[in-house]
């Protein structure tokens, strides 16, 4: 249990000795910390019910507070706030009993859930850009939050592998190239090495979609391929299989490059038998229903303020579309992962579709109201221009060339400020790298998901504000510190004091950390994991300013302070762990 939870419960004790709920008892970090450390808000929303004024219930409630041996004082403040000050031997009990603790003072969740977390969304013939990057760095904050917590994760980028896109591909190739053996009706064998490139693929896909929406010949060319594929047409399989492989594998390499990992690399494609079988049963109990030839799933409801048109199961050519391989998708991780939860990371542009495909997934009884079918939208990654980011020709940028680009401004950053000269060049490189790479996501994950921000390099790279880097250098500060005691033959001791304001004020924040968990985990948003990083960073910076630890000549408190910065340093490590960040030994 957290502080902050037990004292809320002995709130909510005192609300219930005066006949009122126990839920008022709320207790939260006071937003006037100069008056108080916590306060309780709930007298003024159980005057309504009670019929009395919020400050003759907030003082019965005060009183009753005050007797608790936790409690130093309370104060009522404004119509009826309650401003609460710990004693400071509760604070250091609680500070022992948390700061040895492996999980922080964190209970892990009492009921785990299995938890699916959909992000990344890379494409068969396209490097990974730009626009996959925060799908990529918010999706695995948010599966490192919940795995933290207790969750069975699995962690699925969905690749794009399957639809029309490998229909237009397959057309534009078998018309470039026509002798390939894929396109042979007799041929039984295959080439073991694939005949085009991840470059090609590049070049022939934007192609083959502008021709797709000019040239109506091709386009049904197109069409026909995308259902020769999807019944299982050999060659087209065996090409397909190439193209999928030449992506992967660049995509493998620029998530490696960003530290993430997934337990799964399905795609649409590994739904695919399991299509023919949804399908009829959605016709079966008339969900599906035919519409211009084409199989629909009507998801409108009565309390919709616009119109929502249907979603497409299958087109009138026969084909499958991407919503019927996620409607797909949900049934495969409802009975075969067994998911309690699912979270889509994808940017808010597909709002409608997820929309379409959760409610074809309740009405089709896919996922009962029990499975969490979730949209975790984000905004945009702007240019200094505030539009998205692009390359100074107008396309793309790739995701490879960001990662490059914050990697040297890194490395820019380190020789401004004369860090790590002395290393040797490789571990120079691999600490901006590490250096560039927490930049990146920092840089991102600060931001409320829903916001669009700029790509700052020269902000996002600086080891000073609200940065990946400052953050990083704070830790391996406190690493130092540690080394040198070490060296000296010092060692921790029991938290004692507090001996200065500034070192109350961090025991505080440290044992905050448990609920900005919780909120970052239920509102779906890991920029309350990155605030609060940079808020002990500071409050720890600021104590060491003040207390001068390996020169202190009192045996106990140099102990007690040692400890005091074990735990902080454990507190980062956890904390940038969340956030996908790795710190390094030195810099």
């Amino acid at each position: 249990m957290s502080l902050q939870s037990h004292l809320t419960g002995l709130a909510g004790k005192a609300f219930a000795d005066i006949g009122l709920s126990s839920d008022y008892g709320q207790v939260v970090l006071s937003q006037r910390p100069e008056l108080a450390q916590f306060q309780c808000n709930g007298a003024m929303a159980a005057a309504k019910l009670a019929g009395k004024q919020p400050r003759e219930i907030a003082s019965a409630v005060a009183e009753r507070l005050a007797e608790a041996a936790e409690i130093a004082s309370t104060e009522i403040a404004g119509p009826g706030f309650i401003n609460i000050r710990l004693a400071d031997e509760a604070l250091i009990e609680w500070a022992n009993k948390t700061a040895d603790n492996s999980h922080l003072g964190y209970d892990t969740a009492g009921e785990p859930l299995t938890v699916v977390v959909d992000y990344g969304g890379p494409n068969v013939a396209k490097a990974m850009h730009v626009g996959h990057l925060r799908a990529t760095i918010i999706g695995d904050s948010l599966a490192r939050l919940f795995s933290f917590a207790g969750h069975t994760v699995i962690r699925d980028p969905h690749f794009g592998d399957w639809g029309f896109q490998m229909g237009l591909l397959i057309a534009a190739i078998e018309q470039t190239i026509p002798g390939l053996p894929y396109f042979d009706a007799e041929a039984t064998e295959y080439p073991g090495e694939s005949p085009v490139t991840l470059e090609d693929l590049q070049r022939i896909y934007p192609e083959a979609a502008t021709r797709g929406r000019e040239d109506a010949e091709f386009a049904d060319r197109a069409r026909e391929a995308t259902v020769r594929l999807q019944q299982g047409d050999p060659g087209y399989r065996a090409l397909w299989r190439h193209m999928k492989s030449v992506s992967e594998e660049s995509q493998r390499d620029d998530f490696r490059a960003l530290g993430v990992a997934f337990d799964l690399w399905y795609g649409e494609s590994d739904v695919h038998d399991r299509i023919a079988s949804m399908v009829d049963a959605l016709k079966d109990s008339g969900v599906a229903e035919e519409s211009d030839g084409a199989l629909v799933v009507r998801v409108d409801q009565t309390e919709d303020n616009r119109e929502w048109p249907p979603l497409i199961l299958q087109s009138s050519a026969g084909g499958f579309l991407y919503s019927t391989t996620d409607l797909a998708t949900v049934e495969m991780r409802v009975k075969e992962l067994g998911a309690d939860l699912m979270l889509y990371v994808v940017d808010r542009r597909q709002s409608d579709h997820f929309t379409q495909v959760f409610r074809a997934a309740r009405k089709g009884d896919i996922a009962s109201d029990g499975v969490g079918l979730e949209h975790i939208e984000f905004g945009t990654m702007n240019g200094p221009d505030g539009k998205p980011f692009k390359t100074r020709e107008g396309g793309v940028v790739r995701l490879g060339d960001v990662i490059k680009m914050v990697q040297d401004a890194a490395l820019d950053r380190l020789n401004e400020a004369h860090l790590a000269e002395e290393y040797p060049q490789q571990e120079r490189e691999a600490i901006a790298t590490t250096v560039g790479v927490a930049a990146l996501k920092f840089g991102d994950l600060i931001n409320n998901r829903s916001s669009d921000y700029v790509l700052d390099l020269e902000k996002f790279s600086s080891f000073e504000g609200k940065t990946g880097p400052y953050l990083q250098y704070a830790a391996v500060r406190i690493k130092s510190i540690l080394r040198k005691a070490t060296e000296q033959g010092l060692s921790t001791g029991a938290i004692i004091g507090p001996a200065v304001d500034v070192e109350r004020e961090l025991i505080l924040e440290l044992l905050n950390l448990p609920p900005v968990i919780d909120r970052s985990i239920d509102l779906r948003a890991p920029n309350h994991v990155a605030e609060y990083a940079y808020t002990l960073a500071s409050r720890f910076n600021r104590f060491y300013d003040a207390c001068h630890i390996l020169s202190e000549p009192n045996p106990q408190q140099q102990a007690s302070w040692l400890q005091l910065s074990t735990w902080t340093l454990a507190a980062l490590e956890r904390l940038l762990d969340l956030l996908g960040i790795e710190i390094p030994d030195r810099m």
